[in-house]
């Protein structure tokens, strides 16, 4: 399966995230804010990254843009839970994402948006 970098400042999130991914057979790696994860992401690119947008050490909207304009072929989900939401998905997906989900998320959402994302 696939190779998916989750970039989320909240462990039990992370967890779920992981735990349902790796039930599909994919490949996870972590990371806690957006800092580590665009250097996990330069080391070694991931099929798919997974970013929360509101994270301390660099945003998701940092991670996002980076990724996309460094490379061309980045895959991006961008996901919150914040008040307004929708406001930082429409930005997200001006940065490059090619997915967007508001949070709380049920393992069907995301499993499917991941399914798509991955085809597409």
């Amino acid at each position: 399966m696939a190779s998916i970098l989750i970039v989320e400042d909240d462990a039990p999130v992370r967890a779920l995230l992981r735990d349902i991914l790796e039930k599909d057979g994919h490949h996870i790696r972590e990371a806690e804010n957006g800092q580590i994860g665009l250097t996990l992401y330069r080391d070694s690119p991931a099929d798919l990254v997974i970013t929360d947008i509101l994270m301390p050490e660099r945003d998701g909207m940092e991670v996002t843009l980076a990724l996309t304009q460094e490379f061309l072929d980045a895959r991006v989900i961008a996901m919150t839970g914040a008040t307004g939401g929708e406001n930082f998905l429409n930005i997200a997906k001006l940065f490059g994402a090619r997915r967007v989900i508001q949070k709380p998320f049920t393992p069907d959402l995301i499993r499917r948006v991941v399914r798509f994302t991955l085809d597409h």
